[in-house]
């Protein structure tokens, strides 16, 4: 006897086959009246149902699935189930409350094993619980819009549970997974962002960054491995069905498959991506080139990239630079160690270990490694921002033997080693020239392998946390010295924001895009390593002139140059491609 939610008692009556296997047919009987499963109509009548689907889906007998997910309302006798599974290769829910009934039918203890893996039975014993399962394996496979066939016997049986069922399948946007989720983006004033998050140092900051301007935000993980994996997936659409994002930020590409999975789907969703550039793009992208997608716009913390990376086909590039936390980096009175005291220090690595480690995991031929250190030299001295374009025109024949590499990540380890030594040969020239000051220099120890056979030794600090001591340590210096990477020959690096946010002294190489940054009076540059000791005498000996750059840089970083302005800014432009349109105007994220 079985009873359902209202009350109504019901019972089941078996009608055995003549060969005595499985029944024949399941008579109920119960709310005032007696039904037949099959009836006269026998299989054909269960059958019904999958073969007007089989006919509209576009799969009829070929075997292969359409972009629908198909929920059998009942699982029945079998003769649908097991015509929709020989018929159909993606995977089947089945909505089947009825215990007892499947206790006298076994219609799903009978599938062959592979056959059952790909069926998903929901036996929830309320529609509400049905349909949020079914929401569920409907992310679980890309958000393919759900497609019941209902069996009338279970219409009939229950019609409160599977008539629920079948209605919100049919009509409910809310599990039509595309309708609900593709949407207009960036309506209200405040956006809401998903933030694509990874171990990156500056992720923390854009998630403070969102707190101080009021930004709804939602992190959604990226994991070690391609995005491609379930998890992530599934992560991302609940997020965007629950969250309903105006966008997603990401940094350096994190999350984004060299296979170009994530751009598909967020082309699909019609979902704007935000990749944020904080290092050298070009070390990077060209790994991405099915990537390029009018859905995601690059933001790169260095001018110079911008017409590059528009020529690699991005039809949205834009100049980001960096900023600082002024919560974090400000000035304070915290009583430090003496030996974090000095006239001057430098706070960097020394690049010697990286070079090293890159050039022995490379496996680079000799003759590539043999002409590296003059071809780095010559690159360091160069205004060519790309290693390849600086191969090409100053060095074919060694450019010629670094196309020879195996493929483009081979390639990119070679840039990166060049870039390196690049930079690790401009920071010991930049260095060197403190000797006489008796400098403190925190990092790594390559310093003390480079200066080694020097008259006047540095002192030496090992490397401090960037968030919890240097914002103290800054303001113990009276020059803090900056040397830039030469993965950025034209931009600025995050010392210049976040040492006068903490109220001390730069003394930093000029770029050209400072001059966007600040004004002649509130940055303290030098333009050849050979100036350096002129300055640093001149500055160590005029402290007003150095309290009054730091008043000034800093009243200019708070007023334009925290992460909270280039959150900002950055939401400012994805509104600005990707915003509603006023009405009858095209979308500008079709580039």
């Amino acid at each position: 006897m079985k009873s359902r939610a209202d009350g109504a008692a019901v019972r089941y009556e078996v009608v055995p086959a003549p060969d005595g296997a499985a029944p024949a047919d399941i008579i109920a009987h119960g709310q005032g009246r007696t039904f037949a499963m099959l009836g006269p109509g026998g299989a054909q009548r269960e059958l019904a149902a999958v073969e007007t689907f089989l006919a509209t889906s576009g799969a009829g007998n070929s075997g292969k699935p359409g972009r629908v997910l198909p929920v059998l309302l009942g699982a029945g006798l079998g003769h649908a189930l097991r015509r929709l599974l020989d018929a159909w290769d993606g995977p089947v829910a089945v909505v089947d409350k009825e215990r007892e009934i499947e206790a006298l039918t076994g219609t799903l203890a009978a599938l062959p094993v592979a056959a059952r893996t790909r069926v998903l039975l929901v036996d929830s014993p309320d529609p509400a619980s049905a349909l949020d399962r079914l929401t569920r394996w409907q992310l679980e496979h890309g958000g393919a819009p759900l497609t019941p066939l209902p069996l009338a016997f279970y219409q009939r049986l229950d019609r409160d549970y599977y008539g629920a069922v079948r209605d919100s399948l049919n009509a409910s946007a809310r599990f039509d997974f595309w309708n609900r989720a593709v949407q207009p983006r960036f309506r209200d004033a405040r956006p809401r962002v998903l933030l694509l998050t990874s171990k990156y140092f500056l992720m923390g900051e854009l998630e403070g960054a969102c707190r101080k301007l009021g930004i709804d935000y939602r992190l959604v993980a990226v994991g070690n491995e391609s995005v491609a994996q379930d998890a992530f997936v599934r992560q991302l659409l609940e997020a965007v069905l629950a969250f309903r994002p105006d966008c997603c930020i990401t940094l350096n590409h994190m999350g984004v498959d060299v296979e170009g999975v994530l751009m598909d789907l967020l082309g699909r969703l019609q979902l704007p991506l935000a990749s944020w550039f904080v290092d050298n793009p070009h070390l990077i992208i060209h790994l991405y080139t099915r990537c390029v997608s009018p859905w995601t716009t690059l933001f790169t913390w260095d001018a110079d990239n911008v017409a590059s990376l528009e020529a690699a086909g991005f039809a949205h590039v834009r100049y980001l630079p960096l900023g600082t936390d002024p919560e974090r980096f400000t000035p304070t009175r915290r009583s430090v160690p003496e030996a974090w005291k000095a006239d001057v220090s430098f706070v960097g690595n020394s690049m010697l270990y990286k070079v090293g480690g890159r050039l022995k995991n490379g496996r680079f031929p000799r003759s590539l490694l043999l002409p590296f250190r003059n071809v780095s030299r010559a690159f360091a001295d160069s205004e060519f921002r790309s290693v390849a374009d600086f191969l090409r025109h100053c060095f074919p024949e060694v450019h010629a033997r670094y196309l020879q590499l195996p493929d483009n990540e081979a390639r990119l380890a070679y840039e990166t080693a060049i870039t390196w030594q690049a930079t690790r040969l401009y920071r010991n020239d930049c260095v060197r020239r403190l000797l006489p000051f008796r400098p403190l220099i925190v990092g790594d120890g390559g310093w003390k392998i480079e200066f080694r056979h020097e008259t006047r030794q540095p002192r030496y600090l090992d490397a401090l946390s960037y968030y919890s001591q240097l914002p103290a340590f800054y303001g113990h210096s009276a020059i803090n010295f900056n040397s830039t990477s030469k993965q950025m020959k034209g931009a600025v690096n995050q010392r210049v924001f976040d040492v006068p946010a903490a109220g001390a002294f730069v003394l930093t190489d000029w770029r050209p895009q400072m001059e966007q940054l600040f004004t002649p009076d509130e940055m303290a540059c030098y333009r050849e390593p050979e100036e350096i000791p002129d300055l640093v005498r001149h500055y160590l000996a005029h402290p007003g002139e150095r309290n009054r750059r730091v008043a000034a840089a800093r009243r200019r970083v708070l007023a334009c140059h925290t992460w909270a302005h280039r959150l900002k800014t950055l939401l400012d432009d994805m509104r600005a491609v990707y915003g509603t349109p006023a009405a009858g105007a095209p979308s500008r994220a079709d580039g």
